[in-house]
């Protein structure tokens, strides 16, 4: 019988013995990702017994030499198993691939309403993959063609690769998609989930200031990263200092993530890379949005800033907060 309790900052001795042979030396197993004391009491229970079963003895992958082959696993773990829809359907563009699901049965007499999403991962992990549950759920319970997109990821491809890829993505569903997906371009909304949720966010700008514009119906963004310049020493954003100590995405992370992506600093600023500098005339166009953050995320308020600027530019948002819950909530799916 073996029983471990953990302790951050502790090892923890594990022994082995089997029935022929003596107890051996013990063995010391690091833990790696421990719970900071302040956050113990804050997290949901059901999440802080999900992290100590699935993170606490990982390497973050920020403080590992980076390697591509990290994206053959998921960005998080947890998650659940796809749902059947109707059909999977792969399409290439330039330079990346499309999924596209397509709900049972057959489309209204007007076409399948559309979702555009983009997974997240930092824009440096994830796949094509990585959001096949979400995608399912979204397509068989709101009855909706989704769209995924495996857009370029960095360091390899840095900004503006995954921009240009989600705009190309857009364009392609908004001039081909009555005809090759059966879908209605008059319900088509948008999202993403994290640096996923950033690339929605900036194209929503992007179909606005397109030429005719796109005119797109709502936007999802889940624990959104709007505003790359963010660091736990600028004001704006609370956030970032109060969960500096969190799991999962801590402050050198996100900037890792963010360097990966955006290696030029001069970039950060830029609005495309940061769509709450967007222009405000864009700001007024922009869809009606559900923005859905976490409250021990440092990303929280950045969200919630967001949602304020839609707001006041004539936007119905709904800005929801997950309390209890660190980054990685959309993970937890099932």
């Amino acid at each position: 019988m073996l029983y471990l309790t953990a302790h951050p900052g502790r090892p923890v001795l594990i022994y082995t013995a089997g029935p022929l042979c003596p107890i051996s030396r013990p063995i010391k197993v690091q833990i790696l990702q421990p719970v900071h004391p302040d956050f113990v009491d804050k997290l949901l229970p059901e999440y802080l017994a999900f992290h100590n079963a699935n993170s606490l003895y990982a390497p973050n992958v920020h403080t590992l030499p980076w390697n591509p082959t990290v994206r053959q696993k998921p960005p998080v773990a947890g998650g659940s198993e796809p749902l059947k829809v109707g059909t999977v359907e792969d399409i290439a563009l330039s330079k990346c691939t499309m999924r596209v699901f397509t709900p049972e049965g057959n489309p209204p007499s007007e076409g399948w309403p559309v979702f555009l999403f983009f997974h997240g991962g930092g824009w440096t992990l994830g796949n094509i993959n990585t959001e096949n549950a979400f995608s399912t759920n979204m397509c068989k319970r709101a009855n909706c063609v989704v769209v995924s997109v495996d857009y370029r990821l960095g360091p390899e491809e840095p900004y503006p690769a995954a921009v240009e890829d989600a705009v190309e993505a857009l364009r392609w569903i908004y001039e081909k998609g009555k005809e090759c997906l059966r879908v209605n371009v008059q319900k088509f909304a948008v999202g993403g989930s994290s640096s996923g949720a950033n690339l929605a966010a900036v194209i929503t700008h992007k179909a606005a200031l397109m030429t005719p514009s796109i005119s797109l119906t709502f936007q999802v963004l889940v624990v959104p990263v709007v505003d790359n310049t963010a660091t736990s020493s600028r004001d704006p954003y609370p956030s970032w200092k109060e969960n500096a100590n969190t799991v999962s995405l801590v402050p050198d992370k996100m900037i890792w993530f963010r360097k990966n992506y955006s290696p030029n600093e001069e970039d950060w600023t830029k609005w495309d890379n940061s769509p709450i500098f967007a222009p405000e005339e864009t700001f007024k166009k922009c869809p009606n949005a559900w923005i859905g953050v976490a409250e021990l995320d440092i990303l929280r308020d950045e969200g919630i800033a967001y949602g304020e600027k839609l707001r006041k530019a004539g936007a119905e948002v709904e800005t929801r907060v997950y309390l209890g819950s660190p980054h990685p909530i959309m993970a937890m799916d099932g």
